[in-house]
C-alpha cells in the first residue's frame, strides 16, 4: 500500500517558513488522487475550516494535544493541540489493539526547525492509517526530515498492535 503524510506550512504561516502558500486545494486534491490507500494532513486549529472545506465529506479529523507547548505572550488561551486531517487507511480487524483518533505526546525543541513533528506523533500516525513495514510511504514536506526518520525506525520495530 501507499500513504502520504503532509506537513504544509499552515494557511497564512510560508513567511515563517520562508516560502511561498501552499495551495492547499491543488494539495488535498493531489493527496485523494495520488494515495487512494491513505493519507493524514496536519494543519492548525485556526485554520481547520477553510482547510476542511477543500476536503471530502469521508475525511476524520485526530487530535495531536500538546501536554507541554510553547506559550505565547498574550495569547490566552493557548495553542495546545493541532488537528490532523485523514482519510483511508488499511482496514483492520479484531486481533489489533483499536487506534485512538487523538496522541498526547510533547513538541520538539532545539530541532532547528520549526514544527518538527515527534517520534511519537508520528508513529500516532503511521498506526492511525494502519500502515506496515513494507508499505511505501511518501513525506510530501520533508522540512526536519523527523517524519522520514521516524517512519525507518517504526518499520525496524517488533509489530505493534497485535493482541497477542
Amino acid at each position: 500500500m501507499i500513504f502520504a503524510y503532509a506537513d504544509p506550512p499552515y494557511p497564512g504561516m510560508a513567511h515563517y517558513y520562508h516560502c511561498a502558500e501552499v495551495d492547499h486545494r491543488a494539495l488535498i486534491a493531489r493527496l485523494c488522487n495520488e494515495y487512494p490507500d491513505g493519507w493524514a494532513l496536519s494543519t492548525a486549529s485556526t485554520t481547520l475550516k477553510r482547510v476542511l472545506d477543500f476536503c471530502p465529506e469521508d475525511v476524520r479529523i485526530g487530535s495531536w494535544v500538546k501536554p507541554f507547548a510553547s506559550f505565547k505572550p498574550g495569547v490566552n488561551p493557548a495553542y495546545t493541540w493541532e488537528p490532523v486531517i485523514f482519510r483511508g487507511g488499511r482496514k483492520r480487524d479484531r486481533e489489533y489493539e483499536t487506534v485512538r483518533d487523538h496522541c498526547a505526546c510533547n513538541i520538539t525543541l532545539r530541532r532547528g526547525f520549526v514544527g518538527a513533528k515527534p517520534e511519537a506523533f508520528c508513529f500516532w500516525i503511521f498506526e492511525l492509517l494502519g500502515m506496515e513495514a513494507g508499505d511505501e510511504f511518501h513525506d510530501l514536506f520533508y522540512g526536519s526530515g523527523a517524519v522520514s526518520r521516524a517512519w525507518l525506525s517504526f518499520c525496524n520495530q517488533p509489530k505493534l498492535g497485535v493482541i497477542a
